[in-house]
């Protein structure tokens, strides 16, 4: 069986007078996997290696059979073609670009080119699948908490990408609204068959998503549970 996630990579990050050295290795077949520890564990650092937003000193990544990273080999697969779906922590949604503009931003083909009929149509698609047609001309200040998170995994998903990748999803969220988004996001997951890697400090995460679920503290992972 394919492994759906392959990722051995060993990074040095230096601020100031400050060094942390990432040093991650592990391997799933599963299609959800947890990473859970601290603030300052490198877990972010982590997922922004497998996004391509941030090159490892050495090591390999890869996803779902598809090699992104090799630095033996010298191949380094550029953001947008690693085809994966990023949600991060904050959403970035672009604040002057309405629900619409903003999930179809994933799937321009170039920075002036005109949507493809297909692509309006996968637009169109998006936002009735969040239920997001009555704000589709709203901007994301205009948003509740629940609906930013809804127009960016739209965002994430709209390509059609080979894995998703999340960065703390439900910190932004209150309790209520947290638990509801957890739901729609394991219905989603388990619709689309996606493999999924999940970053948190959240045990309610773990709980709820944790079939592979790895312990990271110092830049270094662990089997959950054990030392």
């Amino acid at each position: 069986m394919t492994m759906q996630i392959d990722i051995d990579i060993r990074k040095t990050l230096r601020s100031g007078d400050r060094v942390f050295e990432l040093d991650a290795r592990f391997q799933s077949d599963s299609t959800r996997v947890v990473i859970y520890g601290p603030s300052g564990a490198g877990k972010s650092q982590l997922l922004k290696a497998v996004a391509g937003l941030m090159t490892p000193d050495r090591g390999r990544i890869a996803l779902a059979g598809r090699c992104l990273f090799d630095s033996a080999a010298r191949v380094d697969v550029g953001p947008q073609q690693r085809r994966v779906g990023y949600l991060f922590q904050d959403y970035a949604l672009f604040p002057h670009l309405n629900v619409r503009q903003n999930v179809a931003f994933g799937l321009q083909r170039g920075w002036r080119n005109p949507l493809a009929r297909a692509d309006a149509e996968a637009v169109r698609y998006w936002l009735a699948a969040f239920e997001l047609d009555a704000v589709a001309q709203q901007l994301p200040h205009q948003l509740s908490g629940g609906q930013r998170q809804r127009v960016a995994l739209a965002r994430a998903l709209a390509p059609q990408p080979g894995a998703l990748l999340l960065d703390e999803p439900f910190a932004a969220l209150d309790p209520g609204l947290r638990q509801r988004m957890r739901a729609e996001l394991d219905a989603l997951q388990r619709r689309l068959a996606i493999p999924m890697l999940l970053i948190t400090h959240d045990p309610e995460d773990v709980t709820a998503f944790g079939e592979h679920v790895l312990r990271m503290d110092g830049g270094r992972l662990l089997e959950h549970g054990h030392d």
